[in-house]
């Protein structure tokens, strides 16, 4: 993995809920003039309903195959097209405890609304399971993704951002390109 983008055209970001991915891709956009695209807004149908498999990759088809773009969001189901699309791919590894802590303090904040990152008629809500996942996340999903890099193309710029210092340097050196 290296920590320095060349060519970044096509972006994804990754992490576990409440590690700031969709803050990171619309700050991301605004120093890149890119389009941002949040996967949750994409997915979700209002009341939190799953959409129908196949329109669902069908509209993940048309999310990548525009020419520039950054998109928030893991979604196992498709995160193989995307980092086959993708030429940068920014992995943000955050301590399960600020997770928990964000998303739950995002839920306080936005409770019985809908936030700008979410599809329509989806309420912010936490529930036990929702925990779970955000806690596992760790152990379960990242080292599952990490093993999906090593069989990415070498032009693909993996970057992995442990921390808000790592994050601020990322930034940094990206605006004195």
């Amino acid at each position: 993995m290296t920590d320095t983008a060349n060519t970044m055209d096509r972006i994804m970001v990754l992490g576990p809920p409440g590690a700031g991915k969709s803050t990171f891709a619309v700050r991301l956009g605004k120093t890149l003039e890119w389009p941002v695209t949040h996967l949750d807004a994409h997915f979700w149908e209002p009341g939190w309903e799953k959409p129908d498999s196949d329109d669902w990759e069908e509209t993940h088809r048309t999310l990548i195959e525009r020419p520039n773009w950054i998109i928030d969001g893991n979604y196992g189901s498709t995160i193989d097209a995307r980092l086959d699309a993708a030429d940068t791919v920014i992995l943000l590894s955050v301590s399960r405890y600020i997770c928990l802590y964000r998303v739950l303090k995002r839920w306080l904040t936005n409770h019985g609304q809908t936030r700008p990152d979410m599809a329509e008629g989806c309420e912010e809500k936490v529930d036990l399971e929702f925990l779970r996942y955000i806690w596992n996340f760790p152990t379960e999903k990242i080292p599952a993704i990490e093993r999906k890099f090593a069989g990415l193309d070498e032009d693909t710029t993996v970057i992995r951002l442990d921390s808000n210092a790592q994050r601020d340097a990322f930034f940094a050196r990206l605006s004195k390109r």
